[in-house]
């Protein structure tokens, strides 16, 4: 049995996190954790009271811009980000984009997501990648949400490896070499999205011009469209993985797949809740104040563990059965209050898509040997199966 991991950012990429998550639920359902300088939210109750209290901002006052990214072309998408910042400039703009996702039409969203990956799937490790699964769960979300956008097909692969740098000098601590490299990346991705809205392509991203009217820059739009890629490429890459790896370790599991398909969707949403694919967030307090009981100051950094709120047994029963079926689920994954995310139809109609045409090509492991290996990540959980799946 592995050891507990040390901390609960070690534990995004731990063998099986979930009993730890467990304890701290019950035991420091919201505590001060000495070693890594914050306050740690874990229980349902106390990430509801976090997330959702307007004293605790997505960035703290002092730094709205991450510092290694300020004056670099990342630090000018970052600077947009209605969801990764707090005030009156970026609220018009947030209703904006939510309103526009939630227009989309599911039943074509659905079917373009699943051309795509069939088109994926015929190339898989076709790049020579060292993770030719890995490399596809990362690039479908990006073909899929950038054909939305409106950049064109031939244009995705390169927005693809760009994508790959940017989100990369996003994670924190990234070496000085990552965020050059991002940086670097950004600004393409700048001059891409710039492009697809010059040019009136009538995708997602004029689409969101037009709400917008004269709300928001042409900047701030081009830089939420890049957003929207940059913000699936780790969830939606993680959940497929983690998908899959529920299929592969519970071989019943994937015999009711192969005979019933049309049990993939709730698999993919309970995936969500059981082994999310983004673990944990932060928010900084502004104000002194109580939040959830607890006396805060100005200044406070509070870790707010989604994945441990996910199997708290007070938002959802048995927390450690894996039930596809499962009634009145409740998922943190993508947050709650202000900042949540608008994407997670997007996200697992894009997730069921991957999984169904690896299903359907027979390029899904049917075991794992070993345990299973995540890429080094602080928040997000990504396996990588390119060498340790068992056919």
């Amino acid at each position: 049995m592995p050891t507990d991991p040390r901390d609960p950012v070690a534990a995004v990429t731990h063998p099986d996190p979930y009993p730890y998550y467990a304890r701290l639920v019950s035991e420091r359902p919201l505590d001060r954790d000495g070693a890594l300088g914050c306050w740690v939210a874990a229980s349902a109750e106390a990430v509801t009271a976090v997330l959702t209290d307007g004293r605790c901002r997505v960035r703290p006052l002092a730094e709205p811009v991450p510092r290694a990214l300020a004056g670099t072309p990342a630090g000018e998408i970052f600077g947009h980000l209605v969801r990764m910042n707090d005030g009156p400039r970026h609220g018009p703009l947030k209703e904006t984009i939510s309103g526009a996702l939630g227009a989309l039409d599911a039943a074509p969203v659905a079917l373009e997501a699943r051309r795509r990956a069939r088109s994926l799937v015929d190339d898989l490790g076709g790049r020579n990648a060292r993770e030719p699964l890995a490399d596809f769960a990362t690039r479908l979300p990006v073909n899929v949400i950038g054909g939305l956008l409106g950049i064109e097909d031939g244009a995705l692969p390169a927005t693809a490896e760009w994508m790959a740098d940017f989100a990369r000098c996003l994670a924190p601590g990234s070496a000085a070499a990552d965020v050059e490299r991002g940086a670097a990346a950004a600004g393409r991705l700048i001059e891409l999205a710039a492009r697809v809205l010059r040019d009136g392509r009538g995708g997602l991203l004029s689409s969101l011009a037009a709400r917008a009217g004269g709300r928001a820059e042409p900047a701030a739009v081009a830089a939420n469209g890049i957003g929207l890629m940059s913000q699936a490429y780790d969830a939606t890459a993680g959940l497929i993985g983690n998908t899959l790896v529920a299929l592969a370790t519970r071989p019943a599991l994937r015999g009711a797949v192969d005979v019933s398909p049309e049990l993939l969707p709730g698999i993919v949403h309970e995936v969500l809740r059981a082994d999310p694919p983004v673990q944990n967030t932060r928010r900084f307090v502004a104000e002194d104040g109580q939040i959830a009981g607890r006396p805060m100051r100005a200044g406070d950094a509070v870790l707010v563990v989604l994945a441990a709120a996910n199997r708290d047994p007070a938002a959802n029963p048995e927390p450690e059965r894996f039930d596809p079926s499962r009634a009145a689920r409740r998922v943190f994954t993508f947050g709650a209050g202000p900042h949540a995310c608008p994407g997670e139809g997007l996200a697992r109609a894009i997730a069921l898509a991957g999984v169904e045409a690896l299903l359907a090509a027979d390029a899904a492991p049917r075991g794992i040997a070993g345990a299973v290996t995540y890429r080094p990540s602080a928040n997000a959980r990504i396996p990588l199966l390119g060498g340790g799946a068992a056919a």
